[in-house]
């Protein structure tokens, strides 16, 4: 009987070895952003972080890198690869790296307002997310940028006008460079990092960005003039490898997926009251909002839209399908509140 208990004890100590090894186990993302300390952006990062511990028990906690301290986007990829990093906050411009369909979403000139980015976005999560977990990454939520605005140190007011600027490209961005090629723009291409140098030194004259991002990286300080016309909206996503996440128990997978839908959900909320108050701000300091003149015509930026599409097209790094679904969806939505008699935003 003894000997029979003694057993028994043993099996179940070695049954439960491998729970309370799991159970015991500290779990940490290593989390990037070219968020600044203190903005709105890293402020609700730093919440779900606080939630993710407070609910795992403190088995799963977030280790986050802001301001860009990890490096440019291509960097933190780079790391993420190597397992140095497991995620990080994206704009457009790194998620084109992992999975460039989804850059649909920043094509310019597409979007007459927020509702239709957010029924294009809805339309194609579901889709998005596979494509992201089938090149080994996985989408827990959504987040953006904002609308994007040239910032300049002239008045910006034509084509022409842009043609004459020393103006900033995202060193390596497909959309970006594509845009600029359709427009006949000869860009300076650079890092992210190395922009408010480079304004500093006049090495550039024009940068392109949100409200918000212009105020949080500061550039605006170093500029005068907004173009009042927004060239897209500017997308981003909460992303962690696919091998992070499968190596998680299912509980703190479910618990990661969950909470990172709801937190990029906030990201966009507050980011869009941001970026309205951001504009208010930029007034008060003294920036103006420049109009364009009648020369660029709602028919002339389609024109440029559609040859910067076609280029991204024909490269694939956006499919045609992916286009053209878009397109479709936009239109069935703009026939159905003209049909309604519904005023846009």
């Amino acid at each position: 009987m003894r000997r029979s208990f003694i057993v028994l004890n043993w099996l179940l100590f070695a049954a439960l070895l491998p729970f309370c090894a799991t159970a015991g186990t500290t779990h940490v993302i290593k989390f990037a952003t070219l968020a600044p300390p203190g903005t709105t952006w890293m402020n609700i990062l730093e919440e779900w972080g606080q939630e993710v511990k407070t609910r795992s028990k403190g088995r799963l906690v977030f280790k986050f890198y802001p301001g860009g301290v990890q490096g440019d986007e291509p960097d933190v990829l780079k790391k993420m690869r190597f397992n140095q990093l497991q995620g990080g906050a994206f704009t457009g411009y790194g998620i084109g790296r992992m999975y460039s369909p989804a850059r649909v979403l920043e094509l310019p000139f597409l979007f007459n307002d927020i509702d239709e980015v957010d029924l294009v976005r809805r339309h194609f999560t579901k889709t998005f997310q596979q494509g992201f977990h089938d090149n080994g990454y996985e989408l827990l939520g959504w987040m953006e940028v904002g609308f994007i605005h040239m910032f300049s140190t002239e008045p910006i007011r034509s084509l022409e006008d842009m043609r004459s600027r020393r103006v900033w490209l995202w060193q390596g961005d497909p959309i970006g460079q594509a845009f600029f090629q359709a427009s006949g723009i000869s860009p300076v291409p650079l890092s992210i990092i190395d922009v408010y140098t480079s304004l500093s030194t006049g090495l550039i004259d024009t940068v392109y960005a949100p409200p918000l991002g212009a105020i949080a990286l500061q550039w605006f300080t170093k500029t005068r003039y907004i173009s009042s016309i927004p060239l897209t909206n500017g997308m981003g996503g909460l992303i962690v490898t696919r091998r992070f996440v499968d190596r998680l128990p299912k509980d703190l997978q479910a618990l990661l997926r969950e909470t990172g839908n709801s937190y990029g959900e906030k990201l966009v909320a507050a980011t869009r009251v941001d970026n309205a108050k951001s504009i208010d701000e930029l007034k008060k300091r003294g920036l103006e909002f420049i109009e364009p003149d009648e020369g660029m015509s709602d028919a002339e930026l389609l024109a440029l839209r559609n040859r910067a599409a076609d280029a991204l097209i024909k490269s694939n790094y956006i499919p045609a399908s992916v286009f053209e679904q878009t397109r479709k969806l936009l239109d069935q939505h703009r026939h159905a509140r003209a049909t309604a008699g519904t005023p846009a935003p």
